[in-house]
């Protein structure tokens, strides 16, 4: 075993409990990603620990080391993401890291923000820290995907979530489809909402099942309401126009100004530049929003698939058996023509929910 190997190795159980703390404040941080850092002092006894839990608020590094106080000196540092080196909401970490005497900073995962990328290992080393990288990389880079997917690609980490039958349906053919699934599954969904920030449907889904899109008081605040239409023809008691429930925006490439003045004047209105999925999304990375829950039917979440906005499925598999013609299933034409061509899921789990089974898949795709 190599010397950096081995040296890895001593951090995994450290490191796995700051992954822990950074795992508390998940659905509350964007567009900040999700941090957990611990310090341990020169004997390796736990002084201080501490984790980032909301934009704005005082990183984990900082609290770790206020709460470790002076037996951080000559200690280590063990932090989930490379400290930050510039002004934003909070001074930069590496101010307070080098300020706390610890002798040693153990780092997960280079920062991907172009502000930071390597430029705060940089700074620890040149100031005559050991710093080791790498340790339980995998494990980090997994828990802030939707942070890292955001800074590389402009917009957020999409999810598309749908509940169906044994034979593939999600309606009956009268368009009924309440409920599928059963209670368990729709409060792992409550659960689900509560980490994104915000949560997608079409002007369809909202015409036909005049859904309420919230956590069920499990987020505060909730995450936010979207609808994506491409017709404004949408109904004036809706119940996403109640927006001190939540907040809801409407987005389209119409024009609106005139077709929304009957609405009510708490939902906010977005003209898009181009009316498509990506388009959205960009709109919704600049409105801090790193994670988005798609809730909504075929057409639009083939067309969200094949524009790179979706990048997870969750799909409630329910052991009923619906039929029909013709039959209503989760996604519509993704223009494939060979089965070589096609889509195959990764790192695929169930779970349990009931008699009906969640799915999680990764989708391998990238646009």
């Amino acid at each position: 075993m190599s010397k950096s190997i081995d040296q890895k190795a001593r951090w995994i159980e450290w490191m796995d409990r700051a992954l822990q703390l950074a795992s508390l404040a998940e659905g509350e941080t964007s567009p900040n990603p999700l941090v957990g850092a611990i310090v341990l002092d020169k004997a390796g006894v736990l002084v201080g620990e501490g984790f980032h839990s909301g934009f704005g608020k005082a990183h984990a590094e900082s609290q770790a080391l206020v709460q470790a106080g002076i037996k951080a000196r000559g200690g280590t540092l063990v932090v989930t993401l490379e400290p930050c080196c510039h002004f934003g909401k909070t001074p930069p970490c590496t101010d307070a890291v080098l300020q706390s005497g610890v002798q040693r900073v153990v780092i997960a995962i280079e920062d991907p923000d172009p502000r930071v990328s390597g430029k705060g290992i940089s700074i620890l080393r040149n100031a005559g820290l050991e710093v080791v990288t790498g340790v339980l990389e995998e494990q980090a880079t997994f828990q802030n995907r939707d942070f890292i997917f955001r800074v590389k690609n402009g917009r957020p980490w999409g999810i598309l979530k749908w509940a169906m039958s044994l034979d593939g349906r999600i309606a009956l053919p009268n368009g009924v489809s309440q409920w599928i699934s059963n209670t368990e599954a729709r409060e792992s969904v409550y659960h689900l909402r509560s980490k994104c920030d915000a949560v997608i449907i079409g002007g369809g889904t909202l015409r036909n099942d005049n859904p309420l899109l919230t956590t069920r008081g499990l987020a505060n605040p909730e995450p936010l309401r979207v609808v994506f239409t491409q017709k404004l023809d949408l109904p004036a008691d809706s119940q996403l126009w109640d927006t001190t429930v939540a907040r809801t925006l409407v987005a389209s490439g119409i024009n609106n100004n005139k077709s929304m003045k009957r609405f009510p004047a708490g939902p906010e209105f977005v003209q898009l530049e181009r009316s498509t999925p990506k388009n959205l999304l960009e709109v919704l990375a600049q409105k801090n929003c790193n994670r988005v829950l798609w809730e909504c039917g075929p057409l639009l979440a083939s067309q969200a698939i094949q524009e790179g906005c979706v990048q997870e499925l969750l799909v409630i598999l329910s052991p009923k058996l619906l039929g029909g013609e013709p039959a209503r299933t989760p996604l519509a034409e993704l223009g494939f023509t060979r089965m070589d061509e096609v889509l195959l899921a990764k790192r695929i789990s169930f779970e349990n929910l009931g008699d009906n089974w969640a799915i999680k898949v990764r989708i391998p795709m990238d646009k």
